[in-house]
């Protein structure tokens, strides 16, 4: 089993986990951010209540994370083909696994900025403060350490979607686990598979949450 080629792709699959991973956590929290910033601002209690916006926002957050991955993944591969000519391999997963995230960061974003003190936000008011400082310089801030603990929830959930990819081709961890295990049950190769994933998700774990230690301004 464990001969120079195999090590060489568990090496490589597990390269491709922390790419799919990190590059659909990053580019969720681009579109994903804004979304739960105005998912907040829009409510009825929020800085600049817009209920067709809000109601708008609410549904397409609803209605994607509604689907199962594994059904959004197979959806999208006309996008993902159309995007870059192909619809398998570590790239191609980031599309479904970036549009499967964004409505997740939304949700967790606009949890963590409700969390805010709304007296914080109403001495902001009181002083003049326009709707993007107070977003920019009163939410944001106030509400780092949540965002940062949700980042790593997020990150973890990427990283189980990014193996449920495999099934499909996506490339990484959970392409290995599936073509070796399920297809050729070479089951030491899947067990393996399943330790490296089990340990990146410890690592991202502990990582965040240090990040979000170190934001926490009550410590």
């Amino acid at each position: 089993m464990w001969s120079s080629e195999v090590i060489n792709m568990l090496i490589r699959g597990a390269g491709e986990t922390i790419y799919m991973t990190l590059g659909s956590t990053l580019l969720g929290y681009l579109f994903g951010l804004p979304m739960g910033i105005l998912l907040v601002i829009s409510d009825k209690d929020g800085l600049q209540p817009n209920g067709q916006l809000y109601k708008a926002l609410d549904l397409v957050s609803n209605v994607v994370r509604s689907v199962p991955f594994l059904i959004l993944l197979i959806l999208l591969i006309p996008v993902t083909r159309f995007l870059l000519g192909q619809s398998y391999g570590s790239t191609a997963t980031i599309v479904p696994l970036v549009v499967a995230a964004v409505p997740f960061i939304a949700r967790m974003v606009e949890s963590s900025l409700k969390e805010v003190d709304s007296g914080v936000v109403e001495a902001a008011l009181s002083m003049g403060a326009g709707t993007f400082s107070i977003i920019t310089r009163v939410l944001l801030v106030e509400a780092r350490t949540s965002i940062a603990v949700g980042a790593t929830i997020v990150t973890g959930t990427i990283l189980g979607y990014s193996a449920m990819a495999g099934i499909v081709g996506g490339g990484g961890l959970g392409d290995i686990a599936v073509r070796y295990g399920y297809y050729r049950y070479e089951s030491d190769i899947m067990l393996v598979t399943v330790v490296l994933l089990v340990f990146l998700v410890q690592v991202f774990q502990t990582v965040g949450m240090k990040v979000a230690s170190r934001l926490d301004k009550r410590k």
